[in-house]
């Protein structure tokens, strides 16, 4: 039920976001959603694809220091509360969210929401007993 999440530093200048792109698409690596937050000197580009470990070789090759991140895909309805939802959930059981991201599906009336937390398990465990649908790595590496 967990996900592995790409994170790649960058230095926040121009260029860099294109160049990891442009690396990912040369090597037919495809973008499932990202997330990208950025201090003066650097920015975390966080990203799931459909070949992480594809991903994290091509980059490191290209000199960007990558690693692999395990994260949570729940998955909800794409309608007004459903985050609030899962958030009161995880509050009401004392969990903490490190970071999150979200995307909508395509073809789909569901949003994907990316979880980081301290405690994947219990995560995991909280969510599943509350009947919060915990999407698989292979499901979410193919939306």
């Amino acid at each position: 039920m967990k996900v592995e999440q790409i994170s790649v530093f960058l230095e926040n200048k121009a260029g860099r976001l294109a160049e990891v792109a442009k690396i990912l698409g040369e090597n037919g690596i495809n973008i499932r959603a990202l997330s990208l937050a950025d201090t003066t000197d650097f920015g975390i580009l966080r990203l799931i694809v459909d070949d992480r470990a594809k991903a994290k070789e091509v980059l490191k090759q290209a000199g960007f220091t990558v690693g692999i991140t395990e994260v949570i895909a729940v998955e909800v309805d794409d309608q007004p509360g459903g985050l609030a939802k899962v958030l009161t959930t995880l509050a009401d059981n004392g969990l903490n969210v490190e970071y999150m991201y979200a995307f909508v599906e395509k073809s789909r009336d569901k949003a994907v929401l990316i979880f980081k937390f301290e405690n994947l398990d219990k995560a995991i465990d909280v969510l599943t007993k509350a009947g919060i649908t915990i999407l698989p790595g292979e499901k979410v590496y193919n939306l």
